[in-house]
């Protein structure tokens, strides 16, 4: 029997504690509070919002392992202890592939599911492309050298999401350069990872919101099509432009479907 050495993740909390639960699931090298702003402009009016940094990411611990099963055992072990038993879930990039491993694990936790520009499974080359970028040393001189560097990146990021994200999320290290805070060896393995296969459409029960960024390439056609043919009517297709951080590229447009989606049958 495999042995997960599981751990209660570092959680991030908007909204009324006693009103019906939202669960935000970040991508890789991110933190859970990148859902701030629809969280506290849009959900936590009427959900609680949970929004956990995974494992070697943001507040939570760092060590290995590393794999898509622990990631998911830690979410389901985070829910346990917080009381939440059923939920509306929100999964970005990795987090959506998480969605997709929770949606087999444990499919009664599901109630309705968000997918925002999910990593359902990624080429090799591009995991391997993605994996050596995060093994350079991703550090800056300063806070404005990282927020440069971001926007330099050629995507409609409006300079507000980002400055917020290097207050929050850059530390200063011992020899006075500037890094996000996450495990970049976690990073690697979960690039690694994200290369292996989904679970089956077939699993996913809950109706679910495809929001993708079309003209970035990392949610493929078939991918697409393979989804709404088997969750046929229960499968809501948005597309969006910008690049893969849907919810600072598209901000807008990413919240209102959002929204609109997970707040069906919560009046």
């Amino acid at each position: 029997m495999q042995y997960l050495a599981l751990m209660e993740l570092h959680l991030h909390e908007w909204g009324d504690p006693s009103a019906p639960v939202v669960v935000c699931l970040h991508g890789v090298n991110a933190h859970g509070r990148r859902f701030r702003r629809l969280a506290e402009e849009r959900l936590a009016r009427r959900f609680r919002v949970l929004a956990p940094d995974l494992r070697g990411h943001g507040f939570s611990d760092w060590e290995p392992p590393w794999t898509i099963a622990t990631h998911a055992h830690d979410v389901l072990e985070t829910l346990d202890a917080a009381g939440v038993r059923r939920a509306r879930f929100v999964g970005h990039s990795f987090g959506g592939r998480l969605v997709l491993e929770l949606a087999a694990l444990d499919p009664q936790r599901l109630e309705l599911v968000a997918l925002l520009d999910p990593a359902i499974q990624i080429l090799p080359h591009v995991g391997l492309d993605f994996a050596e970028r995060e093994r350079a040393d991703n550090s800056y001189a300063s806070p404005e050298e990282a927020i440069a560097a971001r926007l330099e990146a050629g995507t409609p990021t409006p300079r507000s999401f980002v400055e917020e994200d290097v207050d929050e999320h850059l530390v200063r290290h011992a020899d006075g350069r500037f890094r996000y805070r996450y495990c970049q060896s976690a990073v690697v393995s979960m690039y690694g990872e994200l290369c292996t296969p989904p679970p089956p459409p077939e699993t996913m029960r809950a109706n679910t919101l495809l929001l993708y960024a079309n003209e970035f390439g990392l949610v493929r056609d078939e991918q697409v099509e393979a989804y709404r043919a088997v969750l046929g009517k229960r499968l809501q297709i948005v597309t969006v432009p910008g690049g893969h951080l849907v919810y600072w590229d598209a901000h807008e447009a990413m919240a209102e479907a959002v929204d609109r989606f997970l707040g069906q049958g919560s009046d």
